[in-house]
């Protein structure tokens, strides 16, 4: 098994390799290109669509290993599969033609509902600190697709940098897959296996500096995998699994949720683009391309470790462990947040809480 798994990374890998510099052709061709504006950071025409490049490398692989396993969920290997082929159609026609928002969320939510339709749902919740456990009944249906589509964006939001979103879904994608490797989850190791192969592959092109950007087909397709991924691994929602996917994709959650926060205290649509995300953030601070690409990694890589943590504690430990290192992570995320102003340059009220208790503290170790 573990050679079918290898010959999946390879063939993915080799495939994304070859497709890319193929589809940064059809790009030019097709006109799918990233002209430069006030917004965004590079100062030249650059192609996109480079998410099929990845979507089929990830087919590809599929299809060439996935005959020589006969474990595999095929009903909820379909639905991933239909599901991102929505998801990057309506994203390489987005490239191509700038659809507006609420055609691209329709795409994201029919993706879902194909998904969901799989069989693949939320379906359970158990109470903190206690044995009983709450189906969640019809619920489990809007609950899974309110996650899909919110993570499939999430995804899109911090694609704003060289190799930055296909990294961080990477690093996410490890995590998925060292968790799914614990739990001998064989559908979830193989598809894991070749997304990982296929973005590494396309990422030899999109590190800085870039030849070709992912796009929304790229961007979407991946938010969309990991998703789906995530649920698969953590079907019944206790506190923990109901932490794990959401410290796996902490980067892209906690960017999405500052973004909402920045926008409400400005009095701007939630939909308002602007240049103040977390890779702006720490550009404007004096850090180059490459080396923010590279904290935020480091970010996304600390979130995965503490998911993978998580997981290895026992039931009672992981839900102290849980408190204590949500309790830790807000902390640490607000005064974060403040400082390099994700939210607001001006309104830091948590540091300037703790600036005023620091003063009072050296004003009374003087006296």
């Amino acid at each position: 098994m573990n050679l079918l798994y290898g010959i999946g990374f390879a063939a993915a890998l080799l495939i994304a390799l070859v497709m890319t510099p193929l589809v940064r052709r059809f790009a030019f061709w097709a006109k799918a290109v990233d002209a430069p504006n006030h917004r965004k950071v590079h100062s030249r025409i650059m192609p996109r669509l480079g998410g099929l490049a990845i979507f089929i490398a990830f087919i590809g692989a599929y299809f060439i290993v996935s005959p020589a396993i006969d474990t595999l969920k095929a009903d909820v290997v379909f639905g991933l599969l239909v599901g991102g082929t929505i998801v990057v159609l309506v994203g390489a026609l987005d490239d191509r033609f700038d659809l507006s928002p609420k055609i691209k969320l329709l795409g994201q939510i029919l993706a879902a509902s194909v998904v969901v339709y799989s069989g693949v749902t939320i379906d359970l919740v158990n109470v903190p600190f206690g044995d009983e456990t709450i189906s969640l009944s019809w619920l489990a249906v809007p609950l899974t697709i309110f996650w899909i589509v919110g993570v499939t964006n999430a995804i899109n939001l911090i694609d704003g940098l060289d190799g930055l979103s296909a990294g961080v879904s990477a690093i996410a994608t490890t995590t998925i897959l060292v968790l799914a490797l614990m739990m001998g989850n064989v559908t979830v190791v193989l598809l894991c296996t070749l997304l990982l192969g296929s973005i590494i592959g396309f990422l030899f092109y999109n590190f800085h500096p870039a030849k070709i950007f992912m796009g929304d087909s790229g961007a979407l397709f991946l938010g969309f995998t990991l998703a789906t991924l995530s649920v698969l691994g953590f079907k019944q929602a206790t506190v923990v699994s109901l932490l794990v996917p959401i410290m796996i994709l902490g980067v892209p959650l906690s960017d999405t949720f500052f973004a909402i926060m920045r926008r409400w205290v400005n009095n701007l649509p939630i939909s308002a683009a602007d240049k103040s995300h977390l890779h702006h953030c720490l550009l404007r601070m004096g850090f180059s391309h490459r080396t923010t690409v590279l904290i935020i990694y480091g970010i996304a890589t600390f979130f995965g470790f503490s998911a993978v943590l998580l997981s290895y504690m026992s039931e009672q430990q992981a839900l102290w462990g849980a408190v204590i290192l949500v309790a830790v992570l807000l902390v640490v995320l607000v005064v974060g947040a403040e400082f390099i102003g994700i939210i607001s340059r001006t309104k830091r009220p948590v540091l300037h809480f703790l600036n005023k208790i620091r003063m009072k503290t050296m004003q009374r170790m003087t006296k």
